[in-house]
């Protein structure tokens, strides 16, 4: 471990005290000063992002900027109800003791960010950190530079080393450096497989734990669906950020009938949205290119498998030499995929959307069943009865109806996995609390029936006596 990680981990505890006593209004005051500077500097960002994988300004504000502050204004708004001691019920044996839930920080926390939204997922938890008045060291993507160096002068401006501390390095050698650090609680977004081993190393030290991942989040379409209002969710859904969502549309479970109207309705959505012509959406502004050349050789690969194995793409498909050195993966919509094809075993993070049929529902929600838990799961149909039948039979971080992606933005409630999509849940209160231990406090009340519990037991008149206790509790709690 280097000196300069363990004297950065020094210097915060030693003000961890001090920020953790911080009160309501001191900490709106630093989520202020946070927001107003990302507000100034917001087109250094959106020039960064560019750089490093060809976002466009509007979806670099739409996905990161405006959620960003979303989440400070929203934690800004309700803090001082957050902070605010919470009574609890009375208890039958000790009426007049009073018991209360206190939020407290937990002190040190180390956050570590990915690249598919290298703002959004690094800012977000900060404020939920800030907002339960932690010290943070904070771990953004090296494989979005430009984006990480912005990070670290922003947060450099805004807040002194030892209350947010943002540290720059290759992700496996720094983010075990970190990890070997005792912090309080670790917040890591990534992979299922990195987070195996962030867990584990979490567990080393005795830190809390809130794993965001991923996985393969699935869209049984109903075969009442809207097959033209659908289509252009999906593709906008499985279209954004290039697919290198989180909770993007992995995969299509759709009925038999309705593969190809849906496929060719899709692939109509996209042209619209990104240009009419392979050559025109290769050239497209709006369109996302992939953070990294060995990802597109990734895709290409399971393209190539599945069109080998009998899969036909609607759209897409096809790649240039010169693909792999633009980083960029042509958005593709394959019909005839079967589960033994390789797009299938893992997350595509990419703009490909297999189609699988189904011949009835059951069959559908059981393919969901047999595959791990999913980050999200999306229902597209009219039947509330047969929606419903889906969300009861299946499980999933966050559900959305008839729409894709919009489940993360409403910010009362909690957005996280389950299994191997992810441990805990953040946004709005569910952040804070996240970032915060709930301690139980009780002070003990006038009247102790204690005094006449302790030992020594089974003496005389013991029977009675615990009848007359009861006897007054009742009278106490008919009073009440």
């Amino acid at each position: 471990m280097s000196d300069f990680l363990k004297n950065l981990f020094d210097l915060q505890g030693k003000n961890r005290w001090a920020i953790a006593r911080t009160s309501v209004r001191e900490r709106i005051e630093k989520l202020l000063k946070l927001r107003k500077a990302i507000v100034k500097r917001q087109q250094e960002f959106y020039d960064a992002v560019w750089k490093d994988f060809h976002k466009p300004p509007t979806e670099a504000w739409l996905t990161e900027v405006f959620p960003a502050l979303q989440e400070i204004d929203y934690a800004i708004n309700h803090l001082p109800d957050w902070m605010e001691d919470k009574d609890g019920s009375w208890s039958f044996l000790f009426p007049l003791n009073h018991s209360r839930s206190h939020f407290e920080p937990k002190g040190r926390v180390l956050i570590m960010a990915p690249w598919n939204y290298p703002f959004l997922l690094f800012v977000s938890p900060i404020v939920a950190a800030i907002a339960a008045g932690n010290v943070v060291i904070a771990k953004p993507s090296h494989k979005t530079p430009y984006v990480a160096t912005f990070l670290e002068s922003l947060f450099a401006e805004v807040f002194p080393q030892n209350e947010v501390a943002v540290v720059l390095g290759a992700g496996a050698e720094l983010g075990d450096q970190l990890l070997a650090l005792p912090f309080d609680h670790v917040f890591f977004t990534g992979s299922p497989k990195v987070g195996a081993h962030v867990a584990e190393c979490a567990a080393k030290i005795h830190a809390g734990v809130t794993l965001e991942l991923g996985g393969k989040s699935p869209v049984i379409v109903l075969d009442d669906v809207k097959i033209k209002d659908a289509a252009k969710k999906i593709a906008w859904g499985k279209c954004l950020n290039a697919g290198q969502t989180c909770i993007a549309p992995d995969y299509l479970l759709c009925p038999s009938k309705l593969v190809q109207p849906l496929a060719e309705a899709i692939a109509q959505e996209i042209c619209k949205m990104y240009g009419a012509t392979e050559e025109a959406r290769r050239s497209c502004v709006n369109f996302v290119h992939i953070v990294e050349s060995r990802a597109v050789e990734r895709h290409q690969a399971l393209i190539n498998d599945a069109l080998s194995k009998g899969a036909t793409a609607v759209i897409g498909g096809t790649f240039t030499e010169a693909d792999t050195e633009d980083r960029y993966t042509p958005a593709t919509v394959l019909t005839g995929v079967t589960p033994d094809m390789k797009i299938m075993e893992s997350e595509i993070f990419g703009p490909i959307l297999p189609i699988v049929a189904y011949d009835s529902l059951d069959e559908a929600i059981q393919f969901v069943q047999a595959r791990p838990k999913p980050l999200a799961l999306y229902i597209f149909g009219k039947s509330e009865n047969r929606i419903n039948e889906v969300i009861a039979r299946t499980t999933s971080g966050s559900t959305c109806v008839n729409h894709c992606i919009l489940q993360i933005e409403n910010l009362s409630v909690p957005f996280g996995g389950v299994g191997m999509s992810g441990t805990g849940n953040y946004h709005g209160f569910y952040g804070f609390k996240t970032f915060s231990h709930e301690r139980n406090i009780m002070e003990q009340g006038a009247f102790d029936a204690m005094n006449y519990l302790y030992p020594p037991y089974h003496q005389k008149g013991d029977k009675g006596l615990r009848a007359k206790i009861q006897r007054f509790l009742r009278a106490m709690l008919n009073q009440m």
